[in-house]
């Protein structure tokens, strides 16, 4: 059946019919796996670091759609520990604009193909690294945005755009709740509540798109029990760990990853 451009699936000039992967290549998505878990329940600025690197193996197109259920087993332990901490207001104000965003992302995902898609992978990491230093070095904690209704629809188009096109829409959020001056709690459990409704919104999207596949979902499968290490890890990580300086070196590996992605043929 022909598919109007924007909506043709994914073709299968990879093959992806088994987990046949070297020990590096398994050794590099099971620390992609740990620092997803780690990031949804402790530490949320490292999540982006897992992206470049399932990119680096997994095509770039099918690594969105393998990270997105990865993604969602973390969201459920989030939820699950800080589920009372939400704050709904913050997040109806979020929710549409992101919804609407996403739409444009898949529409856009559908017009790339995997060569394209690295170089603005990379793009948007490194755009995401550059508004979380902004953030730290000019407002930190303290960060004065506007209160006009359009603050949060902006955000939230720009974040549904580049959760969708690439799972990278964290330092968006955490600019919206760092803005809003959330406890860490709260910081937390909104953020948690956001990206378990928003991934799983993207599902039918991916899917559509044949990005989330059996072979991914058993891939998923497989590496789930490693997503829930991490976030129980998170959670013990977050207490202990000076999160300043680890954020710096995770951010800098992420922005090498990126620089892969943009470089890479």
């Amino acid at each position: 059946m022909y598919l109007p451009k924007h909506r043709r699936r994914v073709k299968s000039d990879y093959s992806m019919t088994d987990l046949h992967f070297s020990l590096l290549q398994w050794m590099v998505l099971s620390a992609a796996a740990l620092i997803i878990g780690i990031s949804k329940t402790g530490l949320p600025g490292i999540g982006i670091l897992a992206i470049p690197m399932v990119a680096a193996i997994i095509p770039a197109k099918r690594s969105t759609g393998l990270i997105l259920p990865m993604l969602i087993v973390g969201d459920v332990f989030a939820v699950a520990y800080y589920r009372r901490h939400a704050v709904w207001r913050h997040l109806l104000r979020l929710i549409p604009a992101a919804v609407a965003g996403i739409v444009a992302g898949y529409f856009a995902l559908g017009r790339v193909n995997d060569a394209e898609l690295k170089p603005i992978m990379g793009a948007i990491i490194f755009l995401m690294l550059a508004v979380n230093y902004w953030r730290i070095r000019w407002g930190g904690n303290h960060l004065s945005v506007p209160s006009g209704w359009w603050f949060p629809v902006c955000l939230g188009v720009l974040a549904g755009v580049t959760t969708m096109m690439a799972n990278a829409a964290g330092p968006i959020l955490i600019i919206y709740l760092v803005a809003m001056r959330l406890p860490k709690d709260e910081f937390l459990g909104t953020g948690a509540w956001y990206f378990l409704l928003l991934n799983c919104f993207k599902v039918p999207f991916s899917a559509e798109l044949g990005l989330i596949t059996s072979w991914s979902l058993r891939f998923d499968l497989l590496i789930a029990p490693l997503i829930v290490a991490g976030a129980l890890l998170g959670v013990r990580l977050v207490k202990v760990i000076p999160e300043r300086a680890f954020n710096v070196i995770v951010q800098l590996l992420a922005a090498f990853g990126a620089l892969m992605l943009i470089v890479a043929r």
